[in-house]
């Protein structure tokens, strides 16, 4: 985790490490709150108001009828 926090790419640590895969290294890690705060300090835009989704008529329409 101290390497994703540093920067280092997921495959190069899983090359590091020998697995196979990245998937297979993906399974190692922990949740890291700063690596998400971090990830969504990028995600969620400046100044702008988070709103919830709202469906339309159509759409209640359509998955009634499924």
């Amino acid at each position: 985790m101290e390497f994703l926090l540093a920067g280092v790419d997921l495959s190069v640590i899983a090359l590091w490490l020998g697995h196979e895969s990245i998937e297979t290294t993906q399974k190692y890690l922990d949740a890291n709150i700063a690596l998400k705060e971090a990830a969504l300090a990028k995600t969620v835009p400046f100044n702008t108001r988070i709103r919830r989704f709202r469906t339309g008529d159509r759409l209640l329409q359509f998955l009634n009828e499924l």
